[in-house]
């Protein structure tokens, strides 16, 4: 990899990766070239910084206490909320509810509003694309209440058949939950349209909003939809964390999640008084460092600037799509007209698996598989593909290292 330092047209690429300490590693000899940020992105000191900190200087247990360090934990928590009612504008604190992450938000309506709304012969429409954190929830609740779940197909190049997702609609479509950008392909749904579509018919949207959030400025009041959900740790910040938004009318009249201290106001054994918004669904004790410190890793998206961000991106993947292409064997798998920076490739002859593991003998983290996403991957006859996916920390000079590490692959697997 070169050392000097060039900067990308967008932002200094190389002053970036000094603020991420494990960018300095080696694997098996080698520099780590890191390209699964759609798995999970690395953390910048700063974020690091503030987890030792909170435990350092100020852990205790947040809300109840009248202490100093109470106190003080619990200013820095609330100020995490605000960051992440900012960071997708939502508009009001209230409609922020922390989870441990985009899965527990989705079971977190499929548990709540999709047991108190869809009865027998009821639809969810989900898409053909969707991880299994959004598919499993919804079939749990189809078998349960005798629903029916109906799926938006997608063309060749990964993207949704708008047409298709049209006609599934009807006035027993209750609820469409769809992925924003697909962890898999990269591809980014219409969700505007989607959105429009289902209200036009009464019924409710849930985003995913995993894959989109660090990549795509959000604007949950723009967007109207009824949820969102996202973690922390593909952000940039602590895993563990996750933002749960739904629109306060809803969260009002859905019933609680998980019973327990935080999420009462006053409890005797004939009835139980239920907290306000958002503490209502967010039950005992919280995971409080690393909720503090996803504040930090908002704040370092923020001060580098998304758009900034997006372009650098936009950057690597054009430029990998186009190495890439020129490799003997290698299909790119899903070609979608939006996509955010991931890139999922199969090669003739070569188990992703196998390609997996000779990559990470050069110090390259890919990942390969089906990314939780078997639907998917069924629909286009493969066992899963290998996948790249690219962060703001991450150089031209890095996909050249992969390129050569995926011809010598060729070479000896082919």
């Amino acid at each position: 990899m070169m050392k000097t330092a060039i900067k990308s047209n967008t932002l200094d690429v190389y002053a970036i990766r000094r603020q991420f300490p494990i960018l300095n590693r080696k694997v098996k000899d080698n520099a780590l070239v890191y390209f699964d940020n759609a798995a999970t992105s690395q953390k910048p000191q700063a974020v690091i910084d503030a987890l030792v900190h909170y435990y350092s200087y100020y852990n205790a247990n947040i809300h109840r206490g009248i202490h100093t360090l109470a106190e003080e934990a619990t200013a820095a928590f609330e100020e995490s909320r605000t960051a992440a009612q900012q960071f997708i504008n939502a508009s009001s604190r209230e409609e922020i509810v922390f989870t441990r992450g985009t899965t527990e938000g989705i079971n977190l309506v499929a548990a709540t509003w999709g047991r108190q709304n869809i009865k027998a012969g009821d639809e969810i429409i989900v898409s053909n694309m969707e991880h299994h954190s959004n598919i499993v929830p919804w079939q749990v609740l189809c078998e349960e209440k005798g629903a029916i779940l109906k799926v938006i197909p997608i063309n060749e190049d990964g993207e949704l058949l708008l047409d298709d997702y049209e006609k599934l609609l009807s006035t027993n479509t209750k609820l469409v939950s769809v992925v924003h950008a697909s962890n898999a392909l990269g591809t980014v749904n219409p969700v505007k349209k989607i959105i429009d579509l289902a209200h036009a018919t009464g019924a409710v949207v849930l985003i995913d909003g995993a894959q989109s959030s660090v990549h795509l400025d959000i604007d949950v009041q723009a967007l109207n939809c009824d949820f969102f959900v996202f973690s922390s740790h593909k952000i940039y910040g602590p895993t563990g964390v996750g933002v749960f938004f739904g629109k306060k009318n809803l969260l009002e009249s859905m019933p609680v999640y998980q019973g327990g201290g935080e999420m009462i106001k006053e409890v005797n054994f004939e009835k139980t008084i239920f907290n306000d918004l958002p503490y209502k669904y967010e039950a005992g004790t919280p995971n409080i460092g690393d909720t503090i410190a996803f504040k930090t890793a908002l704040d370092f998206v923020k001060n580098i600037g998304k758009e900034k961000i997006r372009k650098h991106e936009e950057m690597l993947l054009d430029y990998a799509t186009e190495q890439l292409e020129n490799l003997p064997g290698l299909k790119i798998v899903g070609k979608a007209k939006e996509k955010v920076s991931v890139i999922s490739f199969v090669i003739d002859k070569i188990h992703p698996q196998d390609l997996g593991i000779l990559l990470d003998n050069r110090g390259i983290a890919v990942r390969t598989g089906h990314h939780c996403a078997q639907p998917l991957m069924d629909r286009f006859c493969i066992p899963g593909t290998t996948r790249a996916s690219f962060a703001m920390y991450n150089t031209k000079e890095e996909i050249d290292t992969l390129v050569v590490g995926l011809e010598k692959a060729i070479k000896m697997l082919a």
